[in-house]
């Protein structure tokens, strides 16, 4: 099979610079198959009640991003929520930290957002301690 006219430029891109080799982009699952990944990892690896908020938080993400036009945002609504079920499947997650370069990038109502999840877990880590005492 003869590569096409885009393959054979990445190609020969590549070879010229190094860096290039790290940055090799990973073909996109769509949305759907990427969703019932995601829901198929949290049923593996979490436990019941991060598994319930991670399902609701998944589900409500991709109800809002359902209608989104603008495919620079869909590209990297996808990518991030594959890092995720990559990530998930992996058992790096659990003592994964956020990038600070992706916190600088955050819009004020992405980091409530955020700050939101942070608070109802650490409450549910508080409920689910006062039960073991």
């Amino acid at each position: 099979m003869r590569p096409s006219l885009p393959l054979r430029l990445a190609s020969s891109s590549s070879i010229s610079s190094g860096s290039a080799l790290r940055q090799t982009p990973m073909a996109l699952l769509p949305p759907i198959p990427l969703y019932r990944r995601i829901l198929r990892a949290h049923r593996k690896k979490l436990p019941t009640d991060l598994r319930f908020l991670g399902d609701s938080y998944v589900k409500s993400e991709f109800r809002a991003h359902r209608n989104v036009e603008n495919p620079i945002h869909i590209i990297g609504f996808l990518t991030e929520w594959q890092l995720y079920a990559q990530q998930l499947e992996g058992d790096s997650w659990a003592d994964g930290k956020l990038d600070k370069a992706k916190i600088d990038k955050m819009s004020d109502q992405q980091l409530g957002q955020l700050y939101e999840l942070m608070q109802t877990i650490r409450k549910g880590d508080g409920d689910s301690n006062k039960g073991d005492s």
